[in-house]
C-alpha cells in the first residue's frame, strides 16, 4: 500500500499552484471545475510520484487557522529536496521572496536537516534532507 495523494483546501488555487510549482518543482495537472458544487481542484505531481490535490470551494465555510498553527490532524507536509545544501538554498530563496521561515535550517533530534516555512495558506511545510 501507499498513500495515493494528500488533499488540502486553499483560498486561492492559482497562488497555491504557483508556490508548489515554483519552489518545489511540482507539475500542475489539468484544472478541474464542478460549477454545480462550487468546487475546483488541481493535482500537483512531484518527481517521485507523490501528489498533492489543492482545492477551493464556494459552497463550504472553511475554518481558517492562524498561519503556522499547530492543530489536531495533519500538522505539516515534509518535502525532501535532496541535500543539506539544497535545504539551505531553497530556504534562502523563500526568505528573500518574503515567505515566512518558522525555524531552521537546523539538525533535528530525529536526524533530519530541515527548515520550516509557511505556505500561502498558512500550512507548515518542512523542507528536509
Amino acid at each position: 500500500m501507499r498513500i495515493e495523494h494528500i488533499a488540502m483546501w486553499t483560498t486561492n488555487l492559482g497562488r497555491c499552484k504557483h508556490f508548489y510549482t515554483s519552489y518545489f518543482g511540482a507539475t500542475a495537472g489539468p484544472h478541474y471545475v464542478n460549477a454545480a458544487k462550487g468546487f475546483e481542484s488541481c493535482f500537483l505531481s512531484f518527481d517521485d510520484g507523490a501528489r498533492l490535490e489543492v482545492m477551493t470551494t464556494t459552497s463550504l465555510s472553511l475554518v481558517q487557522s492562524p498561519p503556522g498553527a499547530e492543530r489536531l490532524g495533519l500538522t505539516h507536509l515534509a518535502i525532501s529536496v535532496g541535500s543539506e545544501r539544497d535545504v539551505d538554498e531553497l530556504t534562502k530563496r523563500l526568505q528573500s521572496d518574503g515567505i515566512t521561515i518558522i525555524d531552521g535550517p537546523r539538525r533535528t533530534g530525529d536526524g533530519y536537516y530541515e527548515s520550516v516555512v509557511i505556505d500561502p495558506d498558512g500550512n507548515r511545510i518542512e523542507i528536509c534532507a
